[in-house]
């Protein structure tokens, strides 16, 4: 298995939240990056404060293909390969109900939250294969596995995702390429930052979801989980 210093692992919505404490983490390993993210400049200062010597920045919009494939290409042209991709990036907002008539939202999510990381995928594939013991992680959410709300919407794009990362997997694993989706519930990130039930203390952190993210990422070809459920109470489901 390749040490993780020598890989280069992509990471969409890296310059807050999750997407940040994955890469921060990563870097502590000695990774190369390359982060795709709406907002180059603010990626850069996110990251003022680490080494960013192996790390190249690029504009990505989940919404846009020709982001996606520049961001494949460059990353490729930059580093000569590609060893893993963390797609990472996602919405929530605004909530969208069963009975609600106005799609508007729901395409939005599911434009961000399915179509977003299956374009990545299937554009990075060739190249995971490429290296052997390509890895996928797909930030999903305990939201893909039950639904406790009326957020209907996010729940549909979040077992899609799942059932993305087994299609992943399926596809890929001839080839050493293995995905994982890990499925939080509520994390201490802006996206919760609205939510009142729960004390933020409480919730589960960034920088835990970053370890599970580089275990999944550096487990052999004949020992990976292919989902990761985590919360921080009690369900009957655990």
């Amino acid at each position: 298995m390749m040490p993780i210093a020598e890989r280069v692992i992509m990471i969409s919505g890296a310059s807050r939240g999750i997407g940040l404490a994955v890469a921060k983490r990563l870097l502590n390993e000695g990774a190369r990056l390359s982060l795709g993210v709406r907002d180059t400049a603010a990626a850069r200062d996110s990251l003022r404060t680490c080494n960013t010597t192996g790390v190249r920045f690029f504009p990505y919009s989940a919404t846009d293909l020709k982001s996606a494939e520049n961001w494949v290409a460059g990353t490729v042209k930059t580093f000569g390969r590609l060893d893993g991709l963390v797609n990472n990036a996602g919405v929530s907002q605004p909530p969208v109900a069963l009975t609600d008539d106005d799609e508007t939202g729901l395409d939005e999510m599911w434009a961000v939250n399915v179509k977003g990381p299956l374009r990545l995928t299937r554009l990075a594939l060739p190249h995971l294969a490429s290296s052997g013991t390509g890895r996928v992680v797909n930030i999903a959410s305990l939201s893909g596995k039950r639904v406790k709300n009326v957020n209907m919407g996010y729940a549909m794009t979040k077992f899609a995702l799942i059932a993305l990362t087994h299609a992943t997997r399926r596809e890929g694993w001839a080839q050493g390429i293995r995905a994982t989706a890990i499925c939080p519930s509520f994390v201490r990130t802006d996206m919760t930052s609205a939510v009142d039930r729960v004390e933020p203390a409480d919730m589960i952190q960034p920088a835990d979801l970053a370890e599970l993210v580089l275990t999944a990422l550096t487990l052999p070809n004949n020992a990976v989980v292919a989902e990761i459920l985590v919360n921080y109470t009690l369900e009957d489901m655990f």
